[in-house]
């Protein structure tokens, strides 16, 4: 006859890695998100994964869905500015994000980028700076793009 259970306990992994990276992600969101020696993915390995088109990437935070919709962005946009950020732009740096509290984490390579663009309002052509975040994905076929926004005051 079975004991019935007196006390069930459910762990919940917070600090589970969905990026291609192999390191650990910090203990809690108070640690340092920063990880050293960056970037963490290659030009060529991120290129291939885009090429293979819009399917493989995934906008993977809240914030960033909103911010290809107010800015009126195509997944196509999404792919050619992290083309343009690794094909031109300034590497800032890697760090652990997450997408959500107590979800999981990616680790991730930011870029600053400038290129020219129509700006209806102006009339014209104009310099344009933009900010991408993102990661490969575990399966090393997919890319979560954690932000894609121009420069904001937060």
């Amino acid at each position: 006859m079975a004991k019935p259970i007196d006390i069930l306990t459910i762990m919940v992994n917070t600090r589970k890695n969905l990026s291609a990276y192999a390191g650990t992600p910090p203990s809690d969101d108070q640690a340092d998100r920063r990880i050293p020696d960056g970037p963490l993915y290659t030009g060529e390995e991120v290129l291939a994964i885009l090429a293979t088109g819009e399917a493989a990437i995934k906008l993977w935070t809240q914030k960033c869905m909103r911010d290809v919709q107010k800015y009126d962005m195509e997944p196509a946009d999404v792919v050619d500015l992290v083309k343009i950020a690794l094909n031109g732009g300034k590497f800032k740096g890697s760090q652990w994000c997450t997408n959500k509290p107590g979800g999981a984490w990616a680790a991730c390579d930011s870029y600053q980028l400038f290129f020219r663009q129509w700006i209806e309002t102006a009339n014209k052509h104009m310099d344009v700076e933009y900010y991408v975040k993102f990661a490969i994905g575990r399966s090393g076929n997919m890319m979560l793009i954690i932000s894609c926004h121009p420069p904001e005051e937060r």
